[in-house]
């Protein structure tokens, strides 16, 4: 963004920045006017020729029509660069941001480059010096981090009488407005103090530019150490003036600032309109372009002694005290400051104007009092006077002084200090009334009794001073740990969310109590934003707080209600952001009796946000991993069946293809047994194809839950007997045997699929068996089951490895290619005896040599008989 500054209206900032537009125009880059405020100038509406000019947005408002900005034109156009004039410019209530130099910023965020155009009176921390200076109070004004952020200043400046003609000439404004500005604003003094400021900045920015420089380029020179300023903030100072004054010192010196205040026992007796004043200083802070801190601890001077040290600040900026010395119980804290603060300067801030002064002073006054508290105080001094009453019948005169202090530490306990002050002057008066001498009358005839009545109300000043000293700081420590309880509870219930529908419920149940409004969650959906979840529940959303969501999602901001982004919204939206991305937008609304949440509220608010942020990332991460799990298997099952596929499929039809073309090309010179030798090599290869393509087939059952067993009565021998007899020329070099024991009773099982199961057994035992040995098949009856083996004394199975085998495309270790399998004969056994209820493992054989399948298929109840009758 470059922004041409005006030093004040009129010096030619917009025709400035049209003529830097046609130059970028004649270089081949693409610039749209996005608003260009000509005030019927001749020379810059000629200058506006020949440039695209975007039409404006009609806003109606109060019956009225108002052109603005179109920024969603311009987003939709994306044009290389924008001009944007009148920067500190208000927009139209309804208008998606409230300043212009907001819609600058989504710009520049688009990736769209920035003309503006500003006057230095604009500038927030100038706010109050050009009022001084010109007796106007400029109402628009941007934050000076604005400026600070812009990526070149170009100065347009006049001097006053050069500007003045033109006043007179009638190029700035028409001759009337022309004239009251003349006499008002645009006086001599009036401009020359405007350009200096201006000269100032522009000053200030080139030295910064230039220390960039000399370091970039490892230039020697005198390097100071950075000076750190801090500004103390409290409900008694004019905040906001005092953070003007620290921006601008801070500015003029190139210097860090801070404003603290400190948060004391006494805070929870301040009025709303008192920690309002402390809230808004401080944000006026974080606007320009400071750090902002809220301190703890009873003692001020100490706590803000304590961080300036731990900051390195070299200067302290304080307001002067408004109590006269004569109303003062004891020093201020500016002059401790100034006693206590060693080798750091403190620099006095005067106060405002008389004027001012006693408006806000009357302002204080007008506060209502605590009209419950001061009765609570009568009606303690009057108990405490009837007790005196029945204390003066038994003991003497000078205990019934303990019932009125008795009295007013009740009061400072349960009203605060005013009302305890209250009751210890009405205490005195009534002690003094009824009980001394003469009795019934305020006059006091004893010597004795003046020290008694004297050390009685020193006492009690005391003792009201402490009760309620020690009632603020009960409310401070349950306020902490209600705090505290409530983020406790707050993480220990997402914690326990074990999915992201409970984590959603427990982030707005929580917070809407906390608040004691409504929220919501909104979470980013195929069509942009959609309601998670609310309490109470919300299902939809006005346009206004939908275009806040919106823009809170896509910028990573605060927008709505009480923002300067979107404020007509009804909900106020706060974005949930991670260290990866945002995931979510948190919407809060208060109760119609409450318009924004309290600065305490709001800080509660951004932490409950960024652990609720943290929670949902909590449960998508978790369904990432579960994806990428899910995604790691898929492709490892692709990779063993393309590998699997293009051995098992093209080993076969390699041997069919040989054959048949040997049979083909020597026919006439291939006897009887060589072409029964290549027919059954076609045969054997033929039903190898088979079988793996019938795997695959009933693998993709299994997987689609379509294969359903027809259970019916079985014998197990003829299960294992056929396939025995199926696998027969495949087991020519081994001995198969079986043993079934005579008390293996009927199966209710699916015939066909065991028999498959069997023969893939048989299958694999004689594939990795050494020729020769026997493969065995036994079964026998348990109580509650029936269990057969299939053993072989092949290599074996690695114990890592025995439960894998069971998996999809898994082989174990290397094997030459006649021995190599598929890895699927395993999975369809393990899937059909598990659609039958039963079990299958893998286990070592006899002596530790060889494999063992294990299958344990259940008994039928209903023939839970001996073998005789079973067959009977």
């Amino acid at each position: 963004m470059k922004i041409f500054l005006g030093a004040a209206p009129g010096v030619g900032k917009t025709y400035a920045m049209l003529q830097a537009a046609h130059q970028r125009l004649a270089d081949g880059i693409d610039v749209v006017a996005g608003v260009i405020e000509t005030h019927g100038r001749r020379e810059t509406e000629a200058l506006v020729k020949g440039l695209d000019l975007l039409a404006t947005r009609q806003v109606e408002y109060r019956g009225h029509s108002f052109k603005e900005m179109d920024l969603d034109g311009l987003l939709a156009r994306r044009p290389a660069l924008a001009l944007v004039d009148e920067l500190a410019h208000t927009n139209v209530p309804g208008s998606r941001h409230v300043k212009r130099w907001q819609d600058a910023e989504e710009l520049l965020a688009a990736g769209i480059d920035v003309y503006a155009t500003l006057n230095i009176q604009h500038l927030d921390s100038l706010n109050d010096v050009v009022e001084q200076i010109s007796g106007v109070k400029v109402r628009e004004t941007l934050p000076d981090s604005v400026l600070a952020k812009a990526g070149e200043i170009e100065l347009i400046d006049l001097p006053p009488e050069d500007l003045i003609k033109r006043l007179h000439e009638g190029k700035v404004y028409v001759p009337e407005q022309a004239r009251r500005a003349i006499d008002s604003f645009f006086s001599p003094g009036n401009l020359t103090a405007l350009r200096e400021m201006a000269l100032r900045h522009a000053a200030e920015r080139v030295d910064r530019q230039m220390v960039d420089y000399m370091r970039a380029h490892a230039i020697a020179g005198p390097w100071p150490a950075r000076e750190r300023l801090l500004v103390c903030i409290d409900e008694k100072a004019d905040g906001d003036r005092l953070v003007r004054v620290t921006k601008r010192a801070a500015e003029r010196r190139g210097a860090a600032w801070v404003a603290v205040t400190v948060d004391t026992s006494r805070a929870h007796a301040m009025t709303e309109a008192e920690k309002d004043r402390i809230a808004e200083a401080m944000r006026l802070a974080a606007q320009l372009g400071g750090e902002t801190s809220t301190l703890q601890g009873d003692d001020i001077v100490a706590a803000i002694l304590g961080y300036a040290r731990e900051r390195n600040a070299t200067q302290i900026v304080v307001g002067r005290s408004r109590r006269p010395r004569l109303f003062r119980l004891g020093a201020s804290v500016t002059d401790r400051l100034i006693r206590s603060a060693g080798d750091i300067n403190v620099l006095v801030v005067g106060g405002e104007a008389d004027g001012k002064a006693q408006r806000l002073g009357s302002s204080h006054m007008a506060e209502k009092p605590d009209w419950r508290g001061f009765a609570i105080a009568m009606a303690a001094a009057a108990a405490a006077t009837g007790l005196g009453f029945a204390i003066d019948i038994w003991l003497p005169v000078a205990s019934i002084s303990v019932a009125y202090l008795l009295a007013v530490m009740v009061v400072a306990m349960k009203a605060g200090l005013r009302p305890a002050i209250l009751a210890s002057v009405a205490g005195f008066v009534a002690f003094n009334f009824f009980f001394t001498e003469p009795r019934f009358s305020f006059a006091v005839s004893d010597t004795q009794n003046i020290l008694t009545l004297l050390f009685f109300l020193i006492a009690a000043f005391i003792v009201s001073n402490m009760a309620s000293r020690l009632r603020a700081q009960i409310q401070t420590t349950r306020e902490s740990a209600r705090r505290t309880g409530n983020l406790y509870d707050f993480g220990r219930k997402v914690t326990a969310a074990a999915t992201l529908d409970d984590v959603l419920w427990a982030v707005v149940h929580h917070v809407a109590n906390t608040i004691r409004g409504r929220s919501l969650v909104l979470l980013p959906s195929g069509n942009g934003l959609a309601i998670a979840a609310g309490y109470p529940p919300e299902d939809q959303l006005d346009d206004k707080s939908n275009a806040a969501a919106e823009w809170a999602w896509v910028q990573g901001k605060p927008a709505g209600r009480g923002t300067a982004t979107l404020p007509a919204s009804l909900w106020l939206f706060l974005p949930l952001k991670t260290s990866r991305s945002p995931v979510g937008i948190l919407g809060v609304q208060m109760t119609e009796d409450a318009d924004m949440p309290s600065p305490e509220q709001m800080r509660l608010l951004e932490t409950l946000t960024d652990q609720a942020a943290v929670a949902i990332e909590r449960t998508t991460l978790v369904s990432d991993i579960e994806a990428a799990r899910v995604a790691t298997e898929r492709e490892r099952l692709r990779s063993a069946l393309l590998s699997s596929l293009s051995h098992d499929l093209r080993t076969p039809l390699v041997s069919i293809m040989g054959a048949a073309s040997s049979i083909i090309s020597y026919d006439e010179a291939l006897d009887a047994a060589s072409r029964r030798d290549l027919a059954q090599t076609i045969q054997d290869e033929a039903e190898r194809l088979n079988r793996f393509v019938q795997n695959l087939l009933d693998m993709t059952k299994l997987g689609a839950g379509a294969m359903k067993p027809r259970v019916d009565w079985s014998d197990l021998r003829d299960i294992v007997g056929a396939a025995v007899q199926r696998s027969s020329h495949l087991a020519s070099r081994h001995a198969i045997k079986v043993d079934i024991a005579g008390d293996v009773p009927l199966l209710c099982v699916d015939a066909v699929l065991m028999e498959q199961v069997f023969f893939n057994l048989i299958d694999n035992a004689c594939k990795y068996a050494p020729a020769g040995t026997p493969v065995k098949v036994w079964a026998m009856r348990t109580p509650e089951h029936v269990t057969i083996e299939v053993a072989d004394q092949g290599p074996g199975i690695p114990p890592e490895d025995r439960e894998k085998v069971f998996d999809m495309f898994y082989r174990v270790g290397q094997t030459d290619s006649q021995a190599a399998g598929t890895g699927l004969g395993l999975a369809i056994c393990r899937g059909i005896v598990e659609a039958h209820g039963g079990v299958i493992h893998a286990e070592p054989g006899l002596h530790e040599a060889g494999t063992c399948i294990v299958i344990h298929l259940p008994l039928p109840p209903a023939l839970d008989l001996p073998p005789a009758e079973a067959e009977a």
